[in-house]
């Protein structure tokens, strides 16, 4: 059958409101390496936009003199979540990739690991003893 919605590629990421948590390394194939190789992870960020790319100065012009907003303005925002991208690191060639994942609410990169917790049975006859 299908494998499930959060599933990809071997590894399962929580979607929805729950938290997603990363390692800052992970051993990943690398292509230039031709083998896995640790990487280093972090979290991709937009750059900042260039202002003489044709686009800007074509709106730039437009915009230019009286006539108000000349261009729509986007407003119908609908979504609340952003796809996260890993941007990974090879710690050998430093080649870069990029490694998009679901959508979450809640990322954190390097976070404490979840650990199962054992709940200890305590006897009652120490419990016992102590009242005593």
């Amino acid at each position: 059958g299908n494998p499930p919605l959060n599933y990809i590629h071997g590894e399962k990421h929580v979607v929805g409101s729950k938290m997603v948590n990363v390692p800052k390394q992970r051993k990943t194939i690398c292509k230039r390496c031709k083998r896995h190789t640790l990487h280093k992870v972090q979290q991709y960020k937009k750059g900042k936009d260039s202002k003489v790319v044709q686009g800007k100065r074509r709106y730039d012009r437009k915009q230019r003199g009286y006539g108000g907003q000349t261009k729509p303005v986007f407003h119908k925002k609908a979504k609340t979540t952003k796809k996260i991208v890993l941007r990974m690191e090879c710690s050998q060639c430093k080649l870069k990739k990029h490694k998009p994942l679901k959508r979450c609410k809640h990322f954190e990169l390097g976070g404490d690991k979840k650990r199962k917790v054992s709940l200890s049975i305590v006897s009652f006859s120490t419990i016992f003893d102590m009242s005593l």
